[in-house]
């Protein structure tokens, strides 16, 4: 366990190391001058002055001289200051971070719940009118973008009905859970299906196993065979989609707040790459990937614990 644990310890971090040296050549590959921006913009701009200002960031070095210094400055905690806001970068993470991280988390729950409870009950009633109401509705849910089932709630929920604000993220718990009802639920809606089609798909497989058949001929009831014997030796697929969707999620919010005007990491993205705020986007993606990466291999490990069968495919030496 421990060799195991080692070797997905190292695939992260050369995981992370590849995705920063791609995060930071991007970055600088888009069209824009950061230097022009930095100096100030083209009007009353000199040669001289450009050049200073190259000099004053290191941007007149080769790029692998300056992805070490990054690189250096990243591993210290230090992201460097935003050329549009003049803060510390570090500083507006950790302002936005926290109501990206309460969105997912509220979504998550909703496609937790409602895309494991949907898959069961489709399973449970494998062949009926209750599966197929179940598989054609997370059709049709998975068919939406999520952007576009955001604006379709805003116009029933936020502006039709009222029930719902349509933009911030609110105070307090109950002010969060309040304003973050709509954006969660249009960001659930993809992952709900995903998860109760797998859902589905793995009890219908565990339920096809000979100890169930055996299960059922000793007369054992119904309710517990699904919970004990079928539902449980399907846990490590679902567990293992709800991870991954969940990962997805910390690196997919921008389009949602963008449409309901959160102040989360995505929407700072966004204001980034429009302004060629390099370091904040830089620092951004960085920060994606990371909790994509962190999350996925979490779920790696976790996997083989929820299903005792699962061994290492060790190669012959």
């Amino acid at each position: 366990m421990i060799v195991r644990i080692g070797r997905k310890f190292a695939g992260l971090l050369a995981t992370l190391l590849a995705a920063s040296f791609v995060i930071f050549a991007a970055v600088y590959a888009a069209p824009g001058d950061p230097a022009v921006f930095l100096a100030g913009g083209r009007d009353k701009l000199t040669p001289e002055r450009l050049a200073a200002v190259r000099e004053q960031y290191h941007l007149d070095e080769p790029l692998v001289v300056q992805y070490g210094r990054w690189l250096w400055d990243c591993l210290h905690f230090d992201l460097g200051r935003s050329f549009q806001y003049s803060d510390q970068v570090s500083d507006l993470l950790a302002t936005r971070f926290p109501t990206t991280l309460a969105l997912v988390g509220y979504a998550t729950v909703l496609f937790v719940v409602l895309g494991v409870g949907a898959g069961v009950l489709a399973a449970v009633r494998r062949g009926t009118w209750v599966d197929s109401t179940v598989v054609g509705a997370t059709t049709l849910s998975a068919s939406v973008p999520s952007f576009v089932g955001g604006i379709a709630l805003v116009a029933l929920f936020g502006v039709q009905l009222g029930w719902f604000p349509v933009t911030g993220s609110g105070e307090g718990f109950a002010g969060t859970i309040h304003h973050l009802t709509l954006p969660a639920t249009a960001m659930a809606l993809g992952a709900l299906a995903v998860i109760s089609r797998v859902t589905r798909q793995a009890m219908a497989d565990a339920d096809a196993a000979d100890h169930v058949a055996v299960a059922r001929a000793s007369g054992l009831p119904e309710r517990d065979i699904v919970r004990r014997h079928v539902l449980r030796n399907a846990l490590g697929p679902i567990v293992t989609m709800c991870g991954l969707v969940t990962a997805g999620m910390l690196a997919g919010t921008v389009a949602i707040e963008t449409v309901f005007g959160l102040s989360g990491i995505g929407s700072l993205l966004v204001g980034a790459i429009n302004s060629h705020d390099f370091p904040v986007a830089q620092a951004v993606l960085l920060l994606m990937v990371t909790c994509y990466v962190v999350v996925t291999t979490l779920v790696d490990l976790v996997h083989p614990l929820l299903d005792p069968r699962l061994k290492d495919v060790r190669s012959p030496a």
